[in-house]
């Protein structure tokens, strides 16, 4: 009778939701499902037109198709993700979830790269690591300190030039973006939380992808649901601000301040309402270039967007609200250049599988060590985008160090168009021959990103907001850049983990977050990742 009684009073609490990224839906959607909230009081905001935040995907095939990012899950790791897809039914057919679509994917593309680090147009032997027995001592040692101990080192203050030069290296920065200046202990939560892709690292064999990009295989269900359930999605709306109450419990949101079309207006929020806020954004200040125009960078002076805005001002009120300084402070060294390549001719694709040995969709990145900008590029099953035509062909890649000059292009990754991106890679794969069909027929839309490698900054504890911030009483941060201990960011599991941990806090529910996996307990993952470190 308590748990009626409680279930009852849970259904007219209201929620509002700063943010339209995938751990506001995520919130909404564990809203419903665990706390018995009714989708009509459930209100997100987003500032811009569409939901989604970072996991975007639009365009056609005149204009191009956009995608700024791409995504890699993992069965053992993203038990969370997982979770709520076992829940979401598939547009394709209803009598599914979007888990099991993914599953049946999954089942007929199979991941084996056969070329995953290319070096002078040559594949390397990548069975090999690279290792010294000083390489070896030192990712052993990280792996065992404990995060205080390492504090905000970058990564490079813990190991020896030769590591970065190892073809270990290259696959694992490649795999997770990081760079040699990112924080130590984003790397050691990596190694640990993906030891067991050690064995598999060089054949992506552990990775698993979604049918289509993510906005249309993730997002676009979500949402769905989500209004199918009632759930209010206001887009052109951005919260400015929150006022807070002290009452006998802690201290609560009483108010949020918002602009919607242009107009402020404030919405009263009572003590039983609930606020979740996304802080900060990794696709901030995003540009897109063309095929003769690159892509600019907007946050040389400063740009972000509301999301940053907001955790300033709530930082600036309380210290227990993080320090989003240490995260977009650094341009130069959170930024990288992705390209979306949209193709009306098929020799592209027919030389990349004649080169790799693999069908698109079961080879992922294949990385050119010896390019100056560090540039990847991956060939997912095609079509890549809901309703793109046979004829159409997509594919994505990005570049790390897009200050650097070209090795066929003499001009650095961000000063180039579309057309000097593609140019350069097809220097580095020798289809020199083909340049000029396939530059006729392709459309390369360079995407700038300053802050997309943000979260992974040098930090200590306190950087981060906890999920449910001490003191308060319907307060909860999402998404990339809260604190939740053990687990890695820039991974969808992350925001949708911070969602489900939101939602049971701020609602007491007797429930536990899925499981975090922890492969290095295990003998069996240990005994295969200590065979790769052996090589």
């Amino acid at each position: 009778m308590a748990n009626t009684d409680r279930s009852a009073q849970r259904s007219e609490v209201k929620a509002y939701l700063v943010g339209g990224g995938i751990a506001s839906l995520a919130s909404a959607a564990y809203l419903i499902r665990d706390g018995g909230l009714q989708g009509r009081n459930i209100t997100i905001f987003e500032e811009t037109p569409l939901l989604g935040g970072s996991l975007d995907g639009s365009g056609s095939p005149d204009q191009g198709y956009v995608i700024r990012g791409g995504r890699m899950f993992t069965y053992e790791a993203y038990t969370c993700t997982f979770d709520l897809l076992s829940f979401i039914p598939s547009l394709s057919d209803a009598t599914k979830t979007v888990k099991q679509e993914i599953y049946e994917f999954n089942e007929k593309h199979i991941p084996h790269s056969h070329a995953r680090l290319v070096r002078g147009g040559q594949k390397v032997d990548v069975t090999n690591m690279g290792f010294s027995n000083q390489d070896r001592l030192e990712l052993i040692e990280i792996m065992a300190v404990s995060e205080a101990s390492l504090g905000d080192k970058r990564i490079e203050d813990v190991f020896s030039p030769s590591f970065f030069t190892t073809n270990f290296w290259y696959m694992w920065v490649t795999t997770f973006a990081f760079q040699p200046w990112h924080s130590a202990v984003e790397l050691k939560r990596y190694l640990h939380r993906f030891i067991q892709e050690f064995p598999r690292i060089h054949t992506l064999g552990g990775v698993r992808r979604t049918p289509y990009n993510q906005y249309d295989s993730i997002v676009l269900p979500v949402t769905n649901w989500l209004k199918a359930q009632g759930v209010n999605l206001q887009t052109g709306t951005a919260v400015t601000d929150l006022d807070f109450v002290y009452g006998p419990k802690g201290k609560g949101v009483e108010r949020l301040h918002c602009i919607r079309d242009g107009k402020p207006e404030m919405i009263a929020v009572s003590a039983d309402d609930l606020v979740f806020v996304t802080n900060g954004s990794m696709t901030t200040a995003s540009s897109l270039g063309s095929m003769t125009r690159p892509a600019a960078l907007l946050a040389k002076d400063g740009k972000t967007d509301g999301s940053w805005a907001l955790w300033e001002k709530l930082a600036a009120k309380d210290a227990r609200f993080g320090r989003p300084s240490v995260f977009k402070g650094k341009i130069d060294e959170s930024k990288w250049l992705s390209f979306t390549v949209t193709m009306r001719d098929p020799t592209f694709f027919e030389l990349m599988e004649k080169f790799t040995g693999n069908v698109a969709g079961t080879g992922g990145l294949v990385t050119f060590t010896d390019s100056n900008w560090l540039m990847s590029v991956v060939l997912a099953a095609q079509p890549h985008f809901i309703g793109q035509p046979d004829s159409i062909k997509v594919f994505w890649g990005y570049g790390l160090f897009v200050d650097q000059v070209g090795n066929f292009v003499k001009k650095k990754m961000s000063d180039c168009s579309g057309e000097e991106i593609l140019t350069e890679l097809l220097g580095h794969l020798r289809f020199e021959t083909h340049k000029e069909l396939i530059l006729r027929t392709s459309n390369c839309i360079p995407c700038m990103m300053p802050y997309i490698t943000s979260q992974f900054m040098p930090r200590v504890k306190g950087d981060r907001p906890p999920v449910k911030p001490p003191g308060t009483t319907n307060l909860a941060f999402i998404g990339q850049y809260c604190e939740i201990p053990d687990d890695v960011v820039f991974t969808v599991e992350y925001s949708v983990r911070s969602a489900q941990t939101a939602v049971i806090a701020l609602l007491g529910l007797d429930k536990e977050v899925s499981m975090l996996y922890k492969a290095q307990y295990d003998p069996t993952v240990l005994f295969g990742a200590a065979k790769t470190l052996a090589h």
